[in-house]
């Protein structure tokens, strides 16, 4: 076990302090148990490349911890009233969409390696910048105060996100170069 996935694992032991700070109504360690998770996220990924420690199962588990840490923020956020709930719904579905058409993909036997595009980049940066603002709300209100419009072009962008993901996955899908192997039968 090398230091990136040691703090991935510490990114995925911090999502339920944080559940169990906003449960509490202490929004200001939620707060700072977010943005130190969003610290390790950006800390694993470049000590990986630094130190030469990138392994498959860091691959494996990184985003596997970033969409918990999203997803579990934004659920309990929009169930506290703290986020809009339609917002949560639209980045919750994005991502079992996701999940699904990769279940989907493996079931066919569809080789494939999503590299995360500008389209999804911008959506996670905006989709962080979100929980960001609405944990922090009563202090960042004051010196940012357009970030409640935020949550409209973090929509946006988790729509169009999700059909770019949806489009790349038709066209594997209907890819017959792309099958990994194909399947026999003895007969």
């Amino acid at each position: 076990m090398n230091i990136p996935n040691l703090l991935t694992i510490g990114r995925i032991l911090l999502v339920p302090l944080l559940v169990i700070f906003l449960l509490d109504g202490k929004e200001l360690a939620a707060f700072w148990v977010f943005v130190l998770a969003g610290v390790t996220d950006a800390l694993d990924g470049f000590l990986a490349r630094v130190l030469k420690q990138k392994t498959d199962f860091g691959a494996f588990i990184d985003p596997i911890a970033d969409k918990l840490l999203l997803i579990t923020s934004y659920i309990t956020l929009a169930v506290l009233g703290i986020l809009p709930q339609w917002l949560a719904v639209l980045v919750v579905s994005r991502d079992v969409i996701i999940c699904g058409g990769i279940g989907i993909l493996m079931l066919y036997d569809r080789e494939f390696k999503f590299k995360p595009s500008l389209v999804s980049k911008v959506t996670t940066f905006l989709q962080l910048l979100t929980v960001v603002f609405y944990l922090g709300h009563e202090f960042l209100q004051p010196i940012f105060p357009l970030g409640i419009y935020l949550v409209y072009p973090t929509a946006g962008f988790t729509i169009l996100s999700g059909i770019h993901y949806i489009l790349r996955g038709l066209r594997i899908l209907g890819d017959p170069e792309a099958i990994v192997h194909q399947k026999t039968t003895d007969q």
